[in-house]
């Protein structure tokens, strides 16, 4: 069997899924999108939605413990990790199905939008063709290649033998392991080392090969969630790799399930030693899913992101398009789901024969614009570039920073803790880069993102005032500084 539509694309995540829509809606146009697991991808049921739903309950105690009035309500240390997990089950929609989870609303949403939905493994095999089981599939207009990307596990002697946990294990955690190893130190490693402390994991060891976490971020990041995991019992050893594993009985036995027997660990570096471990979690980055796609038919090389123009075009092949963590340029779901509506915009265009001449058109905050929360306690809001990165790109480079104390603040908690840091051109007179820590900063990240979009001057910036009492009080703090 054939089937035509207009657009079709190979992925239905929350990044392909918007692609979709923009392409065809408010037309007569058609959208086919091609999933081989959930609609919804990995962000509705193994990343975003379930690792936020169980770093939810952690952070809503420590607020109420920081409160008088509301702290001495409080009954326990840490959540409940069966309430926990429950929660996290009714995000994601969890069920007895095979995957564990249920898309039908996924479904439903995009079947709503007049997308179709295609079920298998797709493959490009020719210009402007897909094909799904024993179905061709041709486009009009476009392709869209929407994939993301997979964990990667290190060739370490043992490690891929040991069945190891990936993100996808934490964030679906069922059984929960007394002592684990996490090795990495960026986002997903401390998101998981906040949440599986606050399910009760006893042991917590983090293997780092460099010597701070985040360390895209600000340096004074890495020190605040440092020192904060420390006091929650983590065993931090930067500067340390693991040599070797031995896990004689690794079984597989189904996501967040432990896979096995216990470990033995070797690690190599500054925390040199043997551990033993009920698990392993390997949150050591991620590559994107291009293996399989068929994109040699087109003369891509598959295994590698594919590279795209900033209306996320292939060179030289104005019917493909690749948006998302395929394409290398930002693994963040938000920033996939602005590339594709940038993308569906531009194919709207094109199908319609209008002009691309128009800001709209082109992924321009890729470059310079890119926020990013990450739900530790505290937490870490940031936008744009750091300090060194400034610095490095040639920049004449004004900074302001300081601890968040404010009387927002305080009212937060007698003792807050939070530290703040806008990066300015001063040749341009804009702000360039902002960097919060603390209890609420996420919600001061899209200020800074607005300002740096916008290229707002310093001059007109310090006629926005922040509402009182509030944290983001903050922002005249820092003004101050640049006045």
């Amino acid at each position: 069997m054939d089937e035509i539509y207009d657009v079709v694309v190979i992925g239905g995540g929350p990044v392909g899924e918007n692609v979709a829509d923009y392409a065809i809606r408010g037309s007569d146009r058609t959208a086919a999108v091609i999933e081989h697991e959930l609609m919804g991808g990995e962000c509705s049921y193994w990343a975003c939605m379930p690792s936020k739903a169980l770093l939810g309950p952690g952070a809503a105690l420590a607020g109420a413990r920081a409160l008088a009035g509301a702290r001495e309500r409080v009954s326990g240390e840490r959540p409940d990790p069966a309430a926990v997990l429950g929660w996290r089950d009714t995000v994601t929609s969890r069920d007895d199905s095979g995957l564990g989870h249920d898309d039908a609303g996924q479904v439903r949403w995009a079947e709503g939008a007049g997308v179709h939905v295609l079920r298998g493994h797709g493959r490009i095999s020719g210009e402007r063709q897909v094909t799904v089981g024993d179905t061709v599939v041709t486009a009009r207009h476009a392709v869209v290649v929407a994939t993301g990307s997979t964990a990667s596990i290190p060739p370490t002697p043992g490690l891929a033998e040991a069945n190891p946990w990936t993100s996808r294990d934490a964030t679906n955690v069922v059984e929960i392991p007394d002592r684990i190893l996490v090795l990495g130190g960026g986002v997903v490693a401390c998101e998981a080392v906040t949440w599986l402390l606050d399910l009760g994991v006893r042991q917590v060891v983090m293997a780092i090969r460099g010597d701070r976490l985040l360390p895209k971020m600000e340096s004074f990041v890495s020190q605040r969630i440092a020192d904060s995991l420390r006091a929650r019992g983590a065993d931090i050893r930067f500067g340390t790799t693991i040599e070797s594993v031995d896990r004689p009985d690794a079984a597989h036995t189904g996501y967040g399930r432990i896979h096995g027997g216990p470990a033995t660990v070797r690690l190599a570096g500054d925390g040199a030693g043997d551990v033993v471990v009920d698990e392993i979690l390997v949150a050591a980055g991620r590559s994107p899913a291009t293996g399989d796609l068929g994109l040699e038919t087109v003369g891509l090389a598959p295994g590698r992101p594919i590279g795209v123009d900033d209306q996320l075009t292939v060179a030289d092949r104005s019917w493909l398009y690749a948006v998302g963590d395929v394409n290398g340029r930002n693994a963040l779901t938000h920033m996939g789901k602005y590339q594709a509506r940038v993308a569906g915009d531009v194919i709207a265009a094109r199908a319609e024969g209008r002009s691309l001449d128009d800001p709209r058109f082109v992924a321009s905050a890729d470059h310079g614009a890119v926020p990013q929360v990450v739900f530790t306690r505290p937490g870490v809001a940031s936008v744009g570039v750091t300090e060194q990165q400034a610095r490095d790109s040639g920049v004449d480079v004004r900074v302001a920073d300081g601890d968040i104390s404010v009387a927002g603040s305080y009212l937060v908690d007698a003792d807050y803790s939070g530290h703040a840091c806008l990066v300015v051109d001063a040749t341009r007179d804009v702000l360039v880069g902002a960097t919060f820590v603390g209890a609420q900063t996420a919600e001061l990240v899209h200020s800074a993102t607005v300002a740096i979009v916008g290229e707002v001057p310093l001059s007109r910036l310090w006629h926005a005032v922040p509402s009182y009492p509030t944290v983001s009080e903050v922002w005249l703090r820092l003004l101050d500084q640049l006045r």
